[in-house]
């Protein structure tokens, strides 16, 4: 058994900032390593495959529910 009773951040040190270009670095890398041709290889030979549909759906939004609420809420 686990013991998850202990605190994630110790209070006695202070929080670390990363800077906002490290960010855009760190998706840049995993956008060109998720893009690259021995990243596509192997989603071919393993078979991976998605629904064109889920990218760019017909009603314009990842979460219609969501996006009707909104839209709701901006009107009032």
């Amino acid at each position: 058994m686990v013991d998850l009773s202990f605190s994630r951040f110790e209070k006695s040190e202070a929080l670390t900032v990363l800077p906002p270009d490290l960010a855009v670095m760190m998706v840049s890398i995993s956008a060109r390593q998720a893009a690259s041709p021995t990243a596509t290889a192997f989603a071919q030979a393993a078979g991976m495959s998605f629904e064109p549909s889920l990218l760019a759906p017909a009603h314009g939004a990842f979460n219609a529910a969501a996006a009707v609420a909104l839209k709701g809420w901006r009107k009032e």
